[in-house]
């Protein structure tokens, strides 16, 4: 399993900026300030375990360009993803809505950087009753309205419908049009067989919706891609943008080769 590397804010070259993550963008700089000095940012890699079911959570956490996936883990080791966060919130609800840990375990699925806030400061804050109180609990909404639809979708609908759905959730919390995933990691998250994934993304292929190569997929024809989802995406989708007005535009990238790609290390 791979670590999470914690980086102080002041390191040197460019680096991710907390306004990059939607929900901390759309602050008051009053707000901002109070809780922006008491941010560290964190190098999320490939798989890295952010929470471990039952244990006690420290943090919040607030990914920029990274994507993390919440899982339920069966007696039998079998796994499935019920939700995926990424700049448009925040990962660790349980630490305001009255726990302290959770049944589901955390998984960076795409790699990146986020940042973390201390258990202290994010009840010191929602405390307040103001604007992070407010966009937390519409937050906690969009995400439960997300993990009611994933359970409809993987008991209802097709692996091909669901393997367009995981894309396109996925794509709406990146600024490109890449996914750096194996077919392997991509059925743990949809919790069916691989064979089931590779005829999926095949035909995907085929139709020119997407182009494989090893360990990364890309996304060529988004319209296309909504249309061979089910509903469920449509439900979340709409949803999302219903309660996080904060949240931009999102556009495919004309030119796939001009997204600059970055080789990740496993853990």
């Amino acid at each position: 399993m791979a670590r999470i590397r914690h980086i102080a804010p002041a390191a040197a070259g460019p680096s991710p900026h907390p306004r990059q993550n939607h929900l901390l963008a759309a602050l008051s700089p009053e707000v901002q300030n109070r809780l922006f000095p008491y941010l560290e940012l964190a190098e999320l890699s490939l798989r890295s375990l952010m929470y471990e079911a039952g244990r006690p959570m420290r943090h919040v956490y607030f990914p920029t360009d990274s994507i993390i996936s919440m899982q339920y883990m069966m007696e039998n080791g079998a796994s499935t993803a019920i939700s995926v966060v990424g700049n448009e919130g925040l990962l660790g609800i349980t630490l305001y809505m009255g726990g302290e840990s959770t049944p589901s375990r955390s998984l960076v699925q795409s790699a990146g950087h986020a940042y973390r806030l201390p258990r202290a400061r994010v009840k010191d804050e929602f405390n307040r009753h103001g604007e992070l109180l407010l966009l937390m609990l519409r937050y906690t909404q969009a995400l439960i309205t997300q993990v009611a639809q994933t359970a409809v979708c993987n008991r209802h609908h097709s692996i091909d419908q669901q393997l367009c759905r995981w894309l396109l959730l996925s794509m709406d919390r990146l600024e490109h049009n890449r996914l750096t995933m194996t077919q392997e990691f991509i059925s743990n998250m949809l919790g069916v067989r691989r064979s089931g994934v590779t005829n999926a993304a095949s035909k995907l292929e085929r139709l020119g919706v997407i182009s494989q190569q090893r360990g990364l997929i890309t996304v060529l024809d988004r319209p296309r891609l909504e249309s061979l989802s089910c509903e469920c995406y449509r439900v979340v989708k709409k949803e999302t943008n219903l309660l996080l007005h904060y949240l931009p535009q999102r556009q495919v990238m004309a030119d796939a080769g001009a997204v600059p790609t970055v080789t990740l290390r496993q853990g």
